[in-house]
């Protein structure tokens, strides 16, 4: 089975895994499955960082090679999902998060996730 991070699941996943329920810990680190790092996941990083929203330099630091090391796959966005994220209902107005949901849909995988407006759009959501 693939999965996608959302960027909180990354972020927590690194620096602060005890956040995590059980059941996402369970899944991200659970190696007969894929897990897939969306290309918006270290792009919200940076410019949260740049904006002082977020202090993310060191988990950037290095990001593509640990992460490849650590046999995830990174997933570029399709012209299609960038379309579709643009054009989904507005239940989520966060670019980044409407880039995921798309990408999830798209290629019909779970996305392991806090935010419970995700479901409003029939992605498949781990947590809890």
């Amino acid at each position: 089975m693939r999965f996608l991070f959302d960027t909180h699941t990354y972020l927590w996943f690194r620096s602060a895994p005890q956040r995590l329920p059980v059941r996402a810990f369970d899944v991200l680190t659970d190696s007969s499955r894929e897990g897939l790092i969306s290309i918006v996941v270290p792009w919200e990083i940076a410019i949260k960082t740049k904006t002082g929203k977020l202090d993310g330099a060191a988990v950037l630091l290095g990001f593509e090679a640990r992460e490849t090391a650590a046999g995830f796959v990174f997933l570029p966005p399709t012209i299609a999902q960038v379309v579709m994220s643009g054009l989904l209902p507005s239940h989520h107005r966060d670019p980044f998060d409407r880039l995921l949901i798309a990408q999830a849909l798209d290629l019909r995988i779970p996305i392991v996730s806090i935010d419970r407006t995700f479901d409003l759009y029939g992605v498949q959501r781990i947590w809890d």
